[in-house]
């Protein structure tokens, strides 16, 4: 049995049991794994104010952090391939990722304990995860999703103006926004969006910026609990990170990022035995060799600008520590 099967048919289990569990599952849907929401040898977690650790109440310091991003001619590389496929018709909306090898004095299981975010998840020795980005999130019965699209940095004068009026934002966000609701057909009915297109702002410790996000809900099956594993993977990959057409966009995502996501643009969860959280596993750093590397990117469509998405990437990568 493959690890998606064996994973999937746990979660239904313990869903079927009205037992809770936390869940890491990584961007190709292949590798993932169940824990109990209390263990803390492996794994740390917060989500919305949820966590199996008290804060340590460590002291923030300021961070130090040097980057070295892939150079803008590297970038291009993939870039112009991603937009041969888009002209061709293969994909319309695809979300480009390049890794950035990062030096800081800060571990890991620093930077969880010192971060503010949303979301935060410590696989231990493996990542750091700070997730501004829901997945999807299930209160009695009724899923819904919020999806990110859309980055800009706050100082720049009018930001707020400036991205919403944007129609090359405009248009990736409605892609998004329809691939997102299609998604929570394959699960739900009633499927609606609830509010399009809403301004959040995310501070870092280089800058603020704004991002946009929209809500779609949706009625799960009464019998939802003892599915989950089934109705999470059938959602996976999240369409925020990848794009649409969602099959052919993946394949594309492969050949031109040349480069393994792992968990990154995964998802993690946490199920009470009834209602569930979860998050897209963005703004995350990675131990490779005992080095570090932040993972990033964005959406690439027709009308995009190869400068400003590269700036975008290397924009997106900072750690969430205020003094």
């Amino acid at each position: 049995m493959k690890v998606r099967e064996k994973i999937e048919a746990q979660m239904n289990a313990l869903g079927r049991q009205g037992r809770a569990f936390v869940f890491v599952i990584d961007f190709e849907g292949e590798n993932a794994e169940i824990f109990d929401p209390g263990e803390t040898d492996r794994i740390l977690w917060q989500a919305n104010g949820k966590s199996n650790v008290v804060l340590n109440g460590s002291e923030r310091k300021p961070v130090q952090l040097d980057i070295e991003p892939i150079s803008f001619d590297q970038y291009k590389k993939g870039y112009d391939l991603v937009q041969s496929h888009i002209h061709k018709g293969d994909t319309y909306l695809l979300n480009y990722t390049q890794p950035t090898p990062l030096k800081t004095d800060l571990s890991l299981q620093d930077i969880y304990h010192q971060s503010s975010a949303r979301y935060k998840v410590l696989l231990k020795d493996k990542f750091v995860c700070f997730s501004p980005e829901i997945f999807v999130q299930i209160n009695d019965g009724k899923i819904s999703s919020f999806p990110m699209k859309g980055t800009m940095d706050a100082s720049i004068p009018n930001a707020e103006e400036l991205i919403m009026s944007d129609s090359k934002e405009l248009a990736e966000h409605s892609t998004i926004v329809d691939l997102i609701r299609n998604d929570l057909s394959l699960v739900a009915t009633n499927v609606t969006v609830e509010k399009f297109r809403y301004l959040e702002k995310l501070q870092t410790n280089r800058r603020a910026l704004w991002q946009v996000s929209s809500e779609i809900t949706g009625n799960l099956p009464p019998d939802y609990a003892e599915r989950i594993g089934e109705i999470i993977f059938k959602m996976l990959p999240a369409g925020s990170i990848c794009g649409a057409p969602k099959k052919k966009t993946v394949e594309i995502i492969k050949e031109a990022e040349n480069y393994d996501r792992g968990y990154y643009t995964g998802i993690f969860g946490w199920f009470d035995g009834r209602n569930l959280d979860s998050c897209v596993l963005i703004r995350y750093i990675e131990k490779q060799d005992g080095k570090l590397v932040y993972k990033s990117g964005g959406g690439i469509t027709f009308m995009s600008d190869a400068k400003s998405e590269y700036d975008e990437l290397v924009k997106k990568v900072y750690i969430p520590i205020f003094e």
